[in-house]
């Protein structure tokens, strides 16, 4: 599905997302990631939520979002209870929703000015 939004350049935008796919910007991201409004995480460990690691969360974590959008590709999928609970902990929003969905909301959001991060898995 293509989005057309906004014409910003400043800010991190999805402007489409496919099955295996999103499209930031002008680039097409094949893997997981993580993207925020400044920044996109492309060399990022996990293949899937399921082999998700509250270790691997740092990352997440460094950028100090208010709420993270959890994209779990075709359809929702709850990540462990060990890396909800490290959300928790932190006082970081967690919501899970299938990848059309994440890519959605975080336009919205980041459009907003929230501190927001949007954490992708494509397949």
């Amino acid at each position: 599905m293509k989005f057309t939004l906004d014409s910003r350049d400043d800010i991190n935008l999805i402007r489409g997302y496919a099955p295996g796919e999103v499209r930031i910007g002008e680039q097409v991201v094949r893997a997981p990631c993580i993207v925020t409004a400044e920044r996109l995480i492309l060399d990022w460990a996990p293949e899937d939520v399921a082999a998700l690691t509250v270790a691997q969360l740092a990352p997440i974590f460094e950028l100090q979002p208010d709420v993270v959008l959890l994209g779990t590709g075709a359809k929702q999928t709850f990540p462990a209870g060990a890396v909800r609970q490290a959300f928790a902990a932190r006082n970081v929003g967690l919501e899970v929703m299938d990848l059309g969905a994440a890519c959605r909301t975080y336009n919205i959001l980041v459009q907003e000015e929230r501190r927001v991060a949007a954490v992708l898995f494509v397949r």
